[in-house]
This record gives structure tokens, C-alpha cells and sequence, in this order.
């Protein structure tokens, strides 16, 4: 679309919406890897805490965080914490 006296202004807006929705997409894509990130350091946090207490057995929390962080890269492709 150009811009010319002849465009509507739901002409105006499709053509703004089209040309930033790129630059959006990518902030909000960044900021929800962010956000899935930080609720995966509190699971692993939450995790380590409950080996060092000793509340659980301890073969059984390294299976649990073992399979969430598998799962975690395999589908977010997260770092091991």
C-alpha cells in the first residue's frame, strides 16, 4: 500500500500493523522464551532444594529433573540449569 490522500484509514492502519508486526512478533516471542525460562530456573531451583532438604527421595527428584529438563530442550531447546 502506498501512502497517498486517497487511503482510508483502516487502509492506514492495515499498512502500519503490517509493516511493525515483525518487530512486535519478535518482542513478545522474546519476552515469552523469558518468561518459560524463568519458571524453568524455579522448577530446577525448587527441585535442587528439595534434594539439599533431603523432603524426598532423592533418586526420584533426579528422575523428575532429569525428564523436565529432556523435556524442556527437546521443546524449547533451553540450556541445562
Amino acid at each position: 500500500m502506498t501512502n497517498n490522500k486517497q487511503q482510508t484509514a483502516v487502509e492506514w492502519l492495515i499498512e502500519q500493523f503490517y509493516n511493525n508486526v515483525g518487530m512486535l512478533t519478535s518482542k513478545k516471542l522474546l519476552k515469552a522464551k523469558e518468561m518459560e525460562n524463568e519458571k524453568h530456573e524455579k522448577f530446577n531451583k525448587f527441585l535442587n532444594d528439595e534434594k539439599q532438604l533431603g523432603i524426598s527421595d532423592l533418586k526420584t527428584i533426579e528422575r523428575i529433573q532429569w525428564y523436565y529438563n529432556t523435556y524442556f530442550n527437546e521443546t524449547y531447546g533451553g540450556g541445562e540449569q
